[in-house]
């Protein structure tokens, strides 16, 4: 993401973005932001991480710096605490909008590492953290009962095509 003193170089931007996101329910109050910097003030990763900054997520998508926002990696740093939303004066969906662009870098192909080995994960073993033998032997040893190490219903929202209905959950 560039530094407060790069020049933008509007030429070279992406004019559709901005009407792109403004056409989506997460995007549609984008032009109503005043910079008024009360989402970067209270978000709680701006204050441990400063590359992480919600203002500038939205200035950068105003401007159209598509390429600069999907392919970095300050998106995946949002924890998706919607304190921003809520502060903001303005009505701005500045949590949804992050969410909304995340989804946009998906699809264009620009996926950090870490969050690629966490969807494998789930569709591998159901779970991010997947429990094995050695889990339900520490479990056995203080008395708690075995978990399973496998979580097949989550798997199978994977392996399910777009459009086709999630299986009824079984009768216990």
């Amino acid at each position: 993401m560039s530094s407060s003193t790069d020049v933008i170089d509007l030429a070279s931007t992406d004019s559709t973005l901005r009407s792109e996101l403004l056409q989506q329910p997460e995007g549609c109050r984008l032009t109503a932001c005043m910079t008024c910097r009360t989402c970067s003030c209270g978000c709680p990763i701006t204050e441990v991480d400063n590359r992480f900054d919600p203002a500038r997520i939205i200035r950068m998508a105003t401007y159209g710096l598509r390429e600069e926002i999907l392919a970095g990696d300050v998106l995946w740093l949002c924890s998706g605490c919607y304190t921003c939303q809520e502060r903001c004066p303005q009505g701005v969906r500045v949590t949804d909008l992050i969410m909304l662009l995340k989804n946009m870098a998906v699809q264009a192909g620009h996926v950090p590492p870490g969050i690629r080995a966490q969807k494998e994960l789930v569709t591998r073993k159901g779970r991010i953290y997947p429990l094995d033998d050695f889990d339900n032997k520490k479990r056995d040893k203080i008395g708690l009962p075995p978990l399973p190490t496998s979580c097949d219903s989550v798997k199978v929202l994977f392996l399910r095509p777009p459009g086709e209905p999630k299986p009824a959950d079984p009768v216990p």
